[in-house]
């Protein structure tokens, strides 16, 4: 037991002394003033100190609200609203689109990290979001999950690409990450999510963590697509699975949702590689997933076919 305060510097008898005035002791107490006793057993009687919870470790919360409109010199940021650990940069564009670069200056995520991105696209106006650099989710505390959430509205004639470069998965990492795409009618869109599981050329292997993602896309209220992924545990055993990901170490989902759709389908197909497949599952909604051994072959399939997309104006820090 620890000893504190004032109960530190005294002897068991005066300690005992102590309580018989102070504390309501039965007949028979346990302690005499007869006998010398420790302090330990002087101190028996008092409450227990409840152990010091461990320190709350601070965490990063970080925030980009922004939205867009047509004018008649192209698409032009509206309004802005960055907070926290996220930033938002404006490059200038050679197109009339408007390209909008997110940065987290916390330099990843960890368990008990807030992330949220929102941004609302006028009508007839054009926006490319992406990242800096790749997103990293690092190990987190035990019970403790990092969060990124994003929300991209489009209004009719609207387009958005949702271009973030990859998402690094490190040991015992802790994530939690939803988009969300809201469209109006004749609105279109181009989303990318890029997964690497451990950097493969340093020799990282991700044996413990959890991921849980979900991907939900929406036509004037209507669902068109809904994805969801979790991985708990050691992750690289799951992927192992012939069924899951037969070895791969990286991934990419994508969505694109265009007229023009129907059209890319047989060109998108001829440009993957073995561990792939490309689908037309609605009218105008095309969905593709690669499979890859590391992050360097993901990126070399992946980016002919983003820049055959975005009619090669793919941002340029995918290129750095």
């Amino acid at each position: 037991m620890e000893l504190w305060g004032w109960f530190a510097e005294k002897s068991g008898n005066e300690i005992a002394a102590l309580l018989w005035r102070r504390l309501p002791l039965d007949e028979d107490p346990a302690i005499t003033l007869t006998a010398n006793i420790s302090q330990q057993k002087a101190l028996s009687v008092l409450p227990v100190r409840p152990a010091a919870k461990a320190p709350v470790q601070p965490r990063a919360v970080g925030t980009v609200k922004l939205s867009v409109k047509q004018t008649s010199r192209g698409t032009a940021l509206q309004g802005l609203r960055q907070s926290g650990s996220y930033r938002c940069l404006f490059p200038r564009s050679k197109t009339d689109a408007l390209e909008a670069v997110l940065i987290n200056t916390a330099g990843g995520i960890t368990g008990g990290d807030d992330m949220q991105i929102a941004a609302e696209v006028g009508a007839g106006a054009s926006l490319t979001l992406t990242s800096q650099t790749a997103e990293r989710a690092y190990r987190a505390q035990p019970g403790e999950v990092g969060k990124l959430q994003t929300k991209l509205t489009v209004a009719a004639a609207g387009h958005v690409n949702w271009l973030p470069q990859e998402t690094i998965l490190f040991q015992s990492c802790a994530l939690r990450r939803s988009l969300k795409v809201d469209l109006a009618p004749e609105a279109s869109a181009l989303v990318v999510e890029p997964l690497v599981f451990g950097r493969k050329a340093m020799g990282e292997v991700v044996t413990q963590g959890l991921f849980q993602d979900q991907i939900l896309l929406r036509r004037d209220g209507r669902v068109l697509y809904r994805d969801a992924m979790r991985f708990n545990g050691d992750m690289q055993a799951q992927l192992d699975r012939p069924h899951v990901a037969a070895g791969a170490r990286a991934l990419v989902s994508l969505i694109y949702i265009a007229p023009d759709a129907p059209g890319q389908l047989a060109q998108l197909r001829a440009m993957l590689p073995d561990q792939a497949g490309a689908s037309l599952i609605g009218e105008d909604l095309l969905v593709l997933r690669i499979l890859a051994t590391d992050a360097h072959d993901l990126r070399r399939s992946l980016l002919p076919i983003l820049n055959r997309l975005t009619r090669d104006t793919l941002p340029r820090c995918w290129m750095i």
